[in-house]
């Protein structure tokens, strides 16, 4: 059961399909294990299939829960305040899976014939590698990055440029990690452990059954659950900056937690608590409206370019507070072993994520608000 918080500041349980409890202590405990590694323990990636992330966004033909994106941004900003890496793996394992929903049944079929708790990473933006039709199939070369959590993947999704009827498509294609080579290139200075290494493939046939275009993620699938009728510049910001509000939590605990029963407090402590705190709360609240709007609300271009809006200024909410707790942590805060370094490393790193552009969200926005039919913002 995952508790969610209501606008009003009260909590309410819900019926869950995702239950990142057990996940969250493995992954505290493994936190610093995790790092050094520079990807999950085999235990946690073990705990983040039984909490249900990779099977959360899976059509339920297929055995998966068909799950809310609500459930899914509060469950990851859960286990975020254990182990970012951890979070950010388990919400990308989980997006990946509903991905994977949009290809032709015969592929759905085979990717998902052991059930529904297969691990996929993905690198599908921007296309990389090269994709040669080849009787009706495609062979795959070249190499991708990065490919989160692709250690302890069951399959991978990748994109390239293909030639198409009105010019090149953004083509998506789904293959066994076992076909794939991993080359160890994930030296980063945050979100250390989430293994983000480099794909390769040499000449990997895929049958035109596990490919589709990006395009087909704009347009709904009839009679789907309504997580597979959502186009995914709609969601896509939601899942990035959910782990960021987990971990903007836990710094903001950490950061309290130094200065209770202080002999004497920096002048600046009343300050820099308010800010921070109001910070992280607006940004839950952006985040709970995103995904209340991602899972009953009315679908238009405005509707999508809000949900935009308000994920990646709630990253950027969570990631300014971050940074001030740290900067605000003195001298002992330096260390790499201390929880606020580490913190201020991952939402540095989460926050420059692509998909959380401040510039081309705002571009995204405004074209919306502008157009003849919209009829202004809201």
């Amino acid at each position: 059961m995952v508790i969610t918080e209501r606008t009003d500041g009260s909590t309410a349980a819900a019926d869950a399909s995702l239950e990142p409890t057990g996940l969250t202590a493995l992954a505290g405990r493994d936190a610093r294990r995790t790092e050094e590694r520079r990807r999950l323990t085999p235990e946690v990636a073990a705990a983040v299939s039984a909490a249900g992330f990779p099977r959360h966004f899976v059509p339920r033909r297929q055995g998966g829960a068909a799950g809310e994106f609500t459930e899914l941004a509060t469950g990851t900003a859960v286990v975020a305040e254990a182990c970012a890496s951890a979070a950010w793996c388990a919400a990308l394992y989980a997006a990946h899976g509903r991905l994977a929903a949009y290809l032709p049944q015969e592929g759905q079929d085979e990717l998902w014939d052991r059930g529904p708790d297969v691990r996929i990473a993905a690198a599908v933006v921007p296309p990389q590698g090269t994709a040669t039709a080849r009787a009706g199939d495609w062979l795959l070369d070249g190499a991708w990055r990065p490919a989160s959590g692709v250690d302890h993947a069951d399959w991978v999704l990748l994109a390239s440029w293909t030639p198409g009827g009105t010019g090149r498509e953004h083509r998506i294609f789904a293959v066994p990690r076992s076909e794939l080579s991993v080359v160890d290139t994930w030296y980063p200075s945050g979100l250390r452990g989430t293994g983000s290494n480099t794909v390769t493939a040499d000449a990997v046939r895929v049958p035109g059954h596990r490919s589709f275009t990006l395009d087909d993620l704009l347009r709904p699938q009839p009679g789907a659950a309504r997580c597979h009728t959502v186009p995914y510049p709609m969601v896509a910001a939601l899942i990035f900056a959910a782990p960021l509000l987990g971990l903007a939590r836990r710094a903001l605990r950490d950061w309290t937690d130094e200065r209770v029963g202080a002999a004497s407090r920096h002048p600046a402590t009343h300050t820099v608590l308010t800010e921070a705190s109001v910070r992280i709360r607006s940004a839950a609240l952006l985040l709970d409206g995103a995904a209340a709007r991602a899972d009953h609300g009315e679908i238009t271009p405005l509707t999508v370019a809000e949900n935009r809006r308000d994920a990646v200024t709630a990253a950027a909410l969570c990631r300014e507070a971050v940074d001030t707790l740290f900067r605000t942590a003195g001298l002992r805060a330096q260390s790499p072993d201390h929880a606020l370094e580490r913190a201020w490393r991952d939402a540095t790193a989460a926050a420059g994520h692509g998909a959380l552009d401040p510039d081309a969200t705002a571009r995204a926005y405004a074209e919306a608000v502008l157009a003849p039919e919209t009829g202004g913002p809201s």
